[in-house]
């Protein structure tokens, strides 16, 4: 094969291997990404599939001033930090993803690639005492009333299914995202009279969340980063997080940890808040009263009876992971299997 027939072929097999990865859900090259851009990875072996926008690397100020209304201590003081590029759940996670993790009978054994997902290896929720949504869930709903750990799992299990790396994110990735490169005390703005455009939150909401994506989004495309239901992020809750912090420049990827123990926190308010509660800065730590009719002893480890009004998003680090490091930052995040 002469060399332009020779170029001409492999230039032909990297076009066709992005459009693969593209199909897939994984980005051909993230660098050339804007910010908002989106791809769609479709959940193997289903006819479920789901969106993630880009989020540029870049620096932001973290917490909020002194005088903001609604502020709380734990959100201070000010801090610089550096977030790396990755993707984001255009929304939140959807009752219909999380039913094929729930139910085996929904999950075929495929995986990426030629790998075929072990089925019977998964570690699958046990059956809740009681609808956990009390009734608000379904098809294009957020998933609801499930744990930290819970969510956490639904991640390793859609990492190893799908050959990428999916996470909850940090609590500095997650306030990032919802600036969305603006400092503001919410993602459009400092008025809350604009958050009827943008959210259900208590005074519209009718004491239900809905269906995911029907307010207007942030500037990088993130629905429901106001209201809708809460989110959990990866890291463990500390009021003094903030504190710890370098003052003279900006901190790399901060966050907490990575443990699946002790209380989590979520971000962005719900259907249940006023205005203050969905603030960009606002850090809510988990309360142990979200279990309160939990009838199990020990509580499961899977269902929140209390909660269903939060839920979660996910995220992908920009830069590819391969199967081996996918499962050791599980096994290390959850324990092994």
């Amino acid at each position: 094969m002469d060399f332009p027939t020779r170029a001409i072929a492999l230039l032909a097999k990297a076009v066709a291997l992005a459009a693969v990865a593209a199909a897939a859900g994984h980005p051909a090259n993230a660098q050339t990404r804007s910010p908002g851009d989106t791809i769609s990875q479709a959940i193997p072996g289903t006819e479920v599939s789901f969106t993630m926008a880009f989020v540029p690397a870049g620096e932001f100020t973290l917490g909020s001033p002194d005088d903001e209304p609604g502020r709380d201590q734990d959100e201070g003081p000010r801090r610089r930090a550096v977030v790396d590029a990755f993707w984001m759940g255009v929304h939140e996670v959807t009752f219909d993803s999380y039913a094929i993790f729930r139910h085996e009978h929904l999950d075929n054994p495929v995986g990426p690639g030629d790998d075929a997902f072990p089925v019977e290896m998964v570690t699958r929720p046990s059956p809740p005492y009681e609808d956990p949504s009390r009734g608000m869930s379904g098809p294009g709903r957020p998933m609801t009333g499930i744990t930290r750990v819970g969510a956490m799992e639904f991640a390793r299990w859609l990492s190893e299914k799908t050959g990428r790396l999916y996470r909850l994110p940090t609590e500095v990735e997650w306030e990032y995202a919802c600036r969305a490169g603006r400092d503001q005390i919410y993602a459009f703005g400092d008025d809350p009279a604009d958050l009827d455009t943008h959210s259900w939150f208590e005074p519209n909401s009718d004491g239900s969340f809905r269906e995911v994506g029907l307010k207007a989004p942030n500037a990088w495309g993130l629905f429901d980063i106001h209201g809708n239901v809460a989110e959990w992020t990866m890291d463990p809750y500390d009021p003094d997080f903030y504190e710890g912090l370098a003052e003279d420049g900006p901190a790399a990827n901060p966050r907490t940890g990575e443990s699946s123990r002790g209380l989590g926190v979520v971000r962005g308010g719900s259907f249940q808040d006023a205005a203050p509660g969905l603030r960009c800065a606002e850090r809510h730590a988990e309360e142990t009263r979200w279990k309160r009719r939990d009838p199990q002893i020990p509580k499961s480890r899977w269902w929140n009876t209390d909660s269903p009004h939060v839920g979660f998003r996910l995220v992908s680090p920009a830069r590819e992971h391969t199967h081996e490091e996918i499962r050791s930052y599980w096994d290390r995040v959850l324990g092994e299997r």
